[in-house]
């Protein structure tokens, strides 16, 4: 039994390793895009659209992913995304290359890329589930942060060094090769995926969707957290979309680069923490915990200027940040039937993601017409916080910063009062060890 559990974690290790190396690409791609639109516009506008096209078709559509994941191959799903989502780089690069590139040609690229990747996430996140046991969830979900983490650790400061000595063209490419890498780690376990999953040929896909929607809704313990998740990202929404135009305001594209990548440095160490240290029990304190942390840090970045400060700030929020989704993923996993868990995560995703889209619409307006005209020389708020945090290009977006990161803060102390959360921990230590992912309301 035990030689079982671990050929069925060397298999999900060649599927991590390939989403690994696809993550690096993709943050290779949307760090240098996210620069080349500013110094083409000098706007958060253009960075926040690119990063709405980039997310949006993805969050719409991943309750169809997620059916498709419970009703076909989800290896096969997976290639299919994987292999979508390079043909939108490839229209972007063939555009670049005759040297007539707008930047409606970018964002019609990264929503057709958004679109096959709403075919691979929910399978990917589901996969998970196939391939490792109930004890290993914790470890596992760890280490596919760990991966998330590449995007942010790795991709930047590359991104950063490539684009002083080469081209974004250049880029793209890689991230294409990137991709073909994880479809060639899928087809490495090509036999290892099995799910039994009843009458898939004879349901009608709505009905598909409605399960999983009545599956989320009807765990009142996994709704709210779901809905808790939603707030939390409305706010970081806004982090991920306006930390490059705060701190290409008064720096370049190599410091941002080192920025992101040092700073992630924490959220390496807490994955590598909790991929390495299996946890059983306490995810709701865990989950409180870091929500309040990342909160003080996200706070803490808008209040200097001082680049040493803000990636301390930055290191400390992006340590938190794994210990927020891993405490989420387990507590939501263990709640949850693994026949059913392909349209649970697409339901979820969508629902969970939508803080994002919302922020995503929202950031690049609110920093160009609101906050950074507040906080310029004679802005309405120049002459009394602006005097705490300093004026000019940017320092309305760290207003935002700040204003955000004391929301998440209370997020997090409501959430310790909360009993239906604390349901769910309850439902994990109560299931019996084979029976992974069953569903306990």
């Amino acid at each position: 039994m035990e030689h079982t559990v671990q050929k069925s974690f060397r298999k999900f290790l060649v599927v991590w390793f390939g989403q690994l190396i696809s993550m690096i690409g993709i943050g290779l791609t949307a760090f240098s895009l996210g620069v080349y639109a500013f110094e083409k516009t000098n706007t958060a506008t253009s960075v926040a659209l690119i990063t709405l096209f980039t997310f949006l078709p993805n969050i719409l559509l991943r309750p169809i992913g997620g059916v498709l994941a419970d009703r076909f191959d989800r290896r096969t799903m997976m290639i299919i995304g994987d292999l979508g989502s390079a043909a939108g780089l490839i229209f972007i690069l063939s555009i670049m290359l005759t040297g007539d590139i707008q930047l409606w040609h970018i964002y019609v690229g990264v929503a057709f890329s958004s679109v096959f990747s709403a075919l691979q996430s929910p399978a990917y996140k589901a996969s998970a589930t196939d391939l490792l046991d109930k004890d290993q969830f914790s470890k596992g979900s760890g280490l596919v942060q760990l991966a998330e983490s590449s995007k942010f650790l790795f991709s930047p400061i590359i991104a950063g060094i490539l684009l002083s000595i080469t081209t974004i063209e250049v880029i793209l490419v890689i991230n294409i090769l990137t991709f073909l890498v994880a479809i060639l780690a899928v087809l490495v376990i090509q036999k290892s995926m099995k799910v039994e999953r009843e009458d898939k040929d004879n349901k009608n896909w709505m009905i598909d969707i409605q399960e999983g929607w009545r599956e989320v809704v009807t765990n009142k313990g996994v709704l709210l957290l779901v809905l808790i998740i939603s707030l939390v990202t409305f706010y970081l929404g806004f982090l991920e979309t306006l930390i490059g135009p705060m701190l290409l305001s008064f720096t370049d594209a190599k410091t941002l680069g080192t920025f992101q990548s040092v700073s992630a440095i924490g959220m390496l160490i807490s994955s590598l923490c909790i991929g390495i240290f299996t946890m059983t029990k306490k995810y709701a304190s865990v989950l409180v915990m870091g929500l309040i942390l990342c909160g003080l840090s996200f706070s803490l970045m808008g209040v200097s200027t001082n680049i040493y400060f803000i990636i301390f700030a930055g290191f400390l929020f992006l340590s938190s940040l794994p210990f927020v989704n891993m405490s989420a993923d387990v507590l939501v996993r263990n709640n949850i039937a693994n026949e059913k868990q392909g349209r649970v995560w697409g339901i979820i995703g969508i629902l969970s993601q939508l803080g994002f889209v919302i922020a995503y619409s929202l950031a690049g307006f609110l920093a160009d017409h609101v906050f950074n005209p507040l906080m310029m020389e004679g802005g309405a708020l120049a002459s009394s916080v602006g005097q705490i945090i300093g004026t000019g290009p940017g320092r309305g977006i760290a207003l935002l910063f700040i204003i955000a990161g004391l929301f998440v803060m209370l997020i997090g102390l409501i959430t310790s009062r909360l009993k239906m959360i604390k349901s769910l921990e309850q439902s994990t230590d109560i299931a019996p060890p084979d029976s992974a992912g069953l569903a306990h309301d």
